[in-house]
């Protein structure tokens, strides 16, 4: 082999272009953040109230409860899987909760409405491991027992909404959680910074936790590997139905009313801050960590538009296209890394 043949068959190193990765490492890791002090930036110039003290103090009382909501779908979504019930056991929950305050007291009813939630939870997971339910079929089959569980809280109500005030008994735990501060702090965002810490060590610390990840990715592999994959998926839909409990608990609190569609779009949100956040709709990858910034996006994006005086239709249709867009993203992200 002559030296021409040689030089032929090296290839030739190009140096990386330092914009290029500086752009993707952006689009990769800071896309959010990025969006995040683009939006801050924006509004508070077009919009000075958006840096006021009443105006931030809303904005961490609105994170509460959709923030405990995204974190257990954030389980969900890694194990491989879309929870559509949380809207339903919104409903019910909150529903169920404050009509047992006055005959059990507060805190048996704060137990009750999250033992329920955690129940509906394990019967999605039945459900879908019982069935054998793909991603698509898992969809449907929560959207099924969302309607269900709606339909129990108009039962269960009579289609009344039954507001705080009209208790006989001590409702002081109930607002504390809504409307409760320590210090600047709200309450709700402590009860999520302290759900937040938990569930991050569950997920990325403890076999169990690193269980989803895997049965997410793929469930075979992970059955081949020892991994009770069932139990996993009946693990994620529990933690999900807790979660969605404790922000039915958080949102009545907060509004000082429970009525039978409370939870309406709540699951919509709830996956919307999870793919912005970064977890990818294809399951096996993501984190509780990232979901925090999705979730501060969206209640960004709301409450920026309303300071704006953008019409609620338009506010719906600038939240579908922010979910589609990240849809779109997420599919599209391989290719820019």
């Amino acid at each position: 082999m002559d030296k021409t043949d040689i030089q032929s068959n090296i290839v030739e190193y190009k140096k990386p272009n330092l914009t290029s990765v500086i752009v993707q490492t952006l689009f990769r890791e800071y896309l959010v953040m990025v969006a995040i002090i683009v939006l801050v930036v924006v509004t508070s110039l077009v919009q000075p109230r958006f840096m006021s003290v009443q105006n931030l103090s809303n904005i961490l009382s609105q994170l509460g409860s959709l923030s405990v909501v995204a974190l257990g779908m954030t389980f969900v979504i890694i194990a491989g899987f879309i929870d559509l019930s949380v809207a339903g056991i919104i409903n019910l929950v909150a529903m169920v909760t404050i009509v047992l305050i006055d005959p059990l007291g507060q805190i048996p009813a704060f137990a009750v409405g999250l033992g329920l939630g955690l129940l509906l939870g394990c019967a999605n997971g039945l459900l879908v491991v019982s069935s054998g339910a793909t991603l698509s079929e898992g969809l449907f089959l929560t959207f099924g027992m969302s309607t269900l569980f709606g339909a129990l809280a108009l039962i269960f109500s009579g289609g009344a909404t039954h507001q705080m005030r009209w208790l006989e008994g001590d409702t002081s735990l109930f607002t504390t959680i809504g409307s409760g501060t320590v210090g600047m702090v709200p309450v709700a965002v402590i009860i999520f910074i302290g759900c937040l810490f938990v569930m991050h060590f569950f997920l990325s610390k403890t076999y169990l936790g690193r269980s989803i990840s895997l049965t997410g990715g793929n469930k075979t592999a992970a059955w081949l590997s020892g991994i009770q994959t069932k139990r996993t998926i009946i693990l994620v839909f529990a933690i999900s139905g807790l979660m969605a409990a404790l922000g039915a608990i958080i949102l009545f609190s907060r509004i000082t009313h429970a009525a039978p569609v409370l939870g309406v779009n709540y699951e919509i949100n709830a996956i919307l801050a999870v793919v912005v956040g970064g977890t990818t709709l294809k399951g096996g990858k993501g984190s509780v960590l990232r979901t925090v910034m999705g979730i501060v996006l969206v209640v960004l994006l709301s409450n920026c538009m309303n300071l704006l005086g953008i019409s609620t239709y338009m506010q719906t249709i600038m939240s579908g296209l922010v979910l589609v867009l990240a849809i779109w993203l997420d599919n599209r992200k391989e290719e820019f890394g």
